[in-house]
């Protein structure tokens, strides 16, 4: 079950927020916190009765391990829990991979083991991981399991994130905020809900056909024409922006339902500056977690700037590995590391003023966004490539160096180029000049501690401001409504990109 599914919006949001409003009308709060435990169990389930063992377990272990290290702050506990963790992690996402690169390197002949992948697995893992850890640097008071249970398999930010800290919502797990502003509660759920299922359904689910196609071609082989390579690099650009920006709002706004904030996630990242800008617009709780949990640890930038860069590098390539199994995924955060090497290298180099220091202001600014987007598109090519060689083909194609002999193939693709260039037109404004759904509802605190989440906030974002009003209503309804109706259309709805890591 997925957010953007006729099930989930039918069949298992309405009885969960009818079964916590009456729990909440009673004002049972060990009533809302074992319900809401429930429904995310039952939400998970639907995608696997089977991996539900996993997760259950996974859960009884990391707290009997919390309550050891409350009771003792015992390093060999701690490194117990973490290894533990990540061995899990290992066995169900790189098992395959590893014997897969085995085979290849020695010849062998090892049978595969042909493990699911269990959903959620990367975001839970690390979720308790930090819980540890903050654990054994008494960063926590104590909880009790039900609250910790919650923490963990809260359906909003279950499957793929945000990577939540117990700070960010344990706290938040009592009747006061349960009870706290029913109606503005659901008018602000329901608008970024609404938007998020529109940019999933009609914005990432539009243009990924086109990426579909590209890619498939090139992974099986064939040369891609120039415009081809630039028209499916493009469409997954728009894709994966369109799909992650839209699962972060259905996120925020399914929390919000039930009077929980969750921290920011996604912040209009093709927006950007620079490549070290874009890593604090996108995933952002992702960036948190290798920042604080890895970055930070090796060393960070307290060794100078040699032992920095490598520091870097090091936790974006094991950032692109987190996000898959594949040395595409490698390769993406070995380019990521190297774009955040040469940028804090520039910085040191010329400074702050990056290219103000030789260009006009507004110049300055169009080329290093430009610059920061084209390193973006390149990196996805190989994100989205299910193989190295298709990878190169695309990039090949991009740059006009691909010979193309045979061009029945890519009709499909070319027949109607027009069309996808208003169309990525549009998609392109959205994306650079449009507020996104935090800015519109800012001023009812869509997130947590949401002046530091959002920064400056842009001057199109401060004209243009949701309120609880008629008009909004409507708008709000229209959007949702789309959505609904094209979900009718659609044959197979994609899950959301995020759900495979």
């Amino acid at each position: 079950m997925v957010f953007s599914s006729l099930e989930f919006i039918y069949l298992f949001l309405p009885p969960t927020l009818a079964g916590f409003f009456i729990l909440r009308w009673l004002g049972w709060e060990r009533g809302i916190i074992w319900w809401l435990i429930a429904a995310s169990l039952a939400f998970y389930a639907w995608w696997s009765v089977a991996h539900l063992a996993l997760l259950l377990g996974s859960v009884a272990v990391n707290f009997l391990l919390h309550r050891m290290l409350v009771r003792e702050k015992n390093g060999y506990v701690l490194w117990a829990g973490i290894i533990g963790n990540l061995a899990t992690l290992a066995y169900f996402k790189y098992a395959d991979f590893l014997l897969a690169n085995v085979n290849a390197v020695a010849g062998t002949d090892l049978s595969m083991l042909g493990i699911i992948l269990p959903l959620a697995i990367s975001f839970f893992t690390f979720q308790q991981i930090s819980f540890l850890y903050d654990t054994y640097k008494d960063r926590i008071a104590e909880c009790d399991f039900s609250r910790y249970m919650l923490f963990v398999v809260f359906f909003p930010q279950l499957i793929a994130g945000p990577i939540v800290l117990q700070k960010d919502t344990i706290p938040q797990f009592r009747l006061a905020i349960f009870q706290s502003r029913v109606f503005m509660n659901l008018a602000v759920g329901g608008t970024l809900f609404g938007i998020g299922l529109f940019k999933k359904i009609v914005l990432a689910d539009g243009v990924a056909p086109i990426a579909n196609t590209v890619f498939g071609l090139a992974d099986a082989g064939q040369a891609v024409p120039m415009e081809a390579a630039w028209i499916g690099a493009l469409a997954y650009t728009f894709q994966i922006y369109f799909d992650f920006s839209g699962y972060c709002d259905m996120a925020l706004g399914l929390a919000r339902l039930f009077g929980i904030r969750l921290p920011i996630n996604f912040h209009s990242p093709y927006k950007s500056q620079s490549i070290v800008e874009f890593w604090r617009r996108w995933h952002i709780t992702l960036s948190r977690f290798l920042r604080d949990y890895l970055y930070i640890p090796l060393g960070g930038n307290r060794y100078g700037s040699s032992r920095r860069y490598v520091n870097l590098f090091a936790t974006m390539v094991l950032g692109g590995l987190w996000h898959g199994a594949s040395w595409n995924f490698v390769f993406w955060g070995v380019l990521h590391g190297l774009y955040l090497t040469i940028n804090h290298a520039w910085t040191a180099l010329v400074g702050t003023t990056g290219f103000s220091a030789y260009l006009p202001a507004p110049v300055a600014r169009v080329v290093a966004q430009g610059l920061t987007l084209l390193a973006v598109i390149v990196a996805w090519v190989f994100f989205r490539a299910e193989t190295f060689s298709g990878a190169l083909l695309v990039l090949e194609g991009m740059a006009g160096m691909s010979e193309v002999y045979d061009t029945k193939q890519w009709n499909g693709v070319l027949t109607d180029t027009g069309l996808f260039w208003m169309q990525a037109a549009v998609l392109s404004v959205i994306c650079l000049f449009a507020p996104n759904a935090i800015e519109l509802v800012r001023k009812y605190r869509p997130v947590i501690d949401v002046k530091d989440a959002l920064g400056k906030v842009v001057e199109s974002g401060q004209r243009l401001l949701w309120r609880p009003s008629p008009a909004w209503s409507i708008a709000i309804f229209a959007v949702t409504l789309t959505s609904i109706i094209q979900m009718y259309r659609l044959d197979d709805l994609t899950e959301f990109i995020y759900f495979n890591f």
